[in-house]
């Protein structure tokens, strides 16, 4: 397990130089803040921005693909286009997430509230979306040196750790991205020993999806997403291959299944 991260972005020196990154979910606030770290990296050498709309970030090196998570022949174009530009991929990161939609999706306070079309558009987004990212990434991962697989999982989808109850469809379909997390994992080491798939808990971020609920953040713990971000880079080059399956916080703690 890595040390606890400080407030310092990484460099990403464990990785080597001339790192290629893919970002999936880069129109987002975690996602766009992740490129921005990303862009000031002198070890970083491109970084392929996958969005449904153009960030403004976009340019030659770090070139935006169009796509979409719930439609998986969107995913598999992603990978192919980047498999066409490049030969291999140095990190991937899931930066996508859904908590509430302000309609049908809400978090639940009692089992009175379950809904089958919430429970099915959380795991849709957050559960089997990234699982069909790694069915379509994991190939690119480069085989010769450090390259990991990571997408944002979150603390409430801990199991052990649910002292509270409530949540029910974001809680089930985070749990279940850690099965599917520690699943990957196991067959990874089979086919790339050096490789890392692992999920990544970003803090409670100042954005759209937590908005809600931040009078209920203990005062210095509601992060911008530039803070989170550098936190979880960090973390990021702290990782090894023992290391591969588990779930991180952004300060760098394992969070139990």
């Amino acid at each position: 397990m890595p040390e606890r991260a400080d407030c310092k972005a990484s460099g990403l020196k464990s990785f080597g130089s001339e790192i290629n990154v893919a970002v999936i979910g880069a129109g987002g606030g975690i996602g766009g803040a992740f490129v921005d770290h990303l862009r000031s990296s002198n070890t970083v050498s491109s970084i392929f921005q996958l969005a449904r709309s153009s960030p403004a970030s976009d340019s030659q090196d770090h070139p935006w693909i169009q796509f979409d998570l719930e439609d998986e022949r969107s995913i598999e174009r992603g990978a192919k286009a980047i498999s066409n530009a490049i030969e291999e991929l140095h990190l991937v990161i899931v930066a996508t997430g859904i908590l509430h939609d302000g309609n049908s999706l809400k978090p639940e306070k009692t089992w009175r509230s379950l809904s089958p079309r919430a429970m099915e558009t959380a795991f849709k987004l957050n559960t089997v979306g990234p699982a069909l990212a790694a069915k379509h990434f994991l190939p690119l991962l480069a085989k010769n040196r450090k390259s990991v697989f990571a997408a944002l999982s979150a603390r409430v989808g801990s199991i052990e750790d649910n002292q509270l109850g409530g949540w029910y469809a974001y809680r089930a379909s985070k749990a279940a991205l850690n099965m599917v997390i520690k699943t990957l994992a196991i067959e990874l080491v089979r086919r790339n020993p050096g490789a890392l798939c692992i999920g990544l808990h970003p803090g409670t971020v100042d954005s759209e999806l937590s908005k809600p609920f931040h009078m209920n953040v203990p005062e210095g713990r509601l992060f911008s997403p530039a803070q989170s971000t550098g936190y979880l880079l960090r973390v990021l080059d702290q990782l090894g291959p023992q290391d591969s399956g588990g779930v991180y916080a952004w300060d760098g703690s394992q969070i139990p299944y």
